[in-house]
């Protein structure tokens, strides 16, 4: 057996070992990222829900679709108030 083709198998086998193992970190670095942004939109209590749900790979994943079949989000943005201005 040549080097080349053996030496190919084994480092795209450590690749892929090593960015499985790198995939949940990702995930929760990308939701600490959006928590401030969410929370903003949703309140604190349901920001910090609807985020640790989304960090969870399985969970989040199954939260989404749920949400896009319902058409709704489980947690709501809040109403946010819009200044009135004062008429001439």
């Amino acid at each position: 057996m040549a080097v080349g083709p053996r030496l190919t198998r084994w480092a795209s086998a450590r690749l892929s070992r090593r960015v499985a193992r790198s995939i949940p970190i990702l995930g929760a670095a990308i939701a600490a990222a959006t928590v401030v942004v969410t929370m903003r939109k949703k309140g604190v209590i349901s920001g910090v829900l609807d985020t640790g749900l989304n960090a969870m790979p399985g969970i989040g994943a199954a939260k989404n679709v749920i949400e896009m079949v319902r058409g709704r989000d489980f947690f709501p943005d809040r109403q946010r108030t819009v200044p009135v201005r004062a008429r001439r």
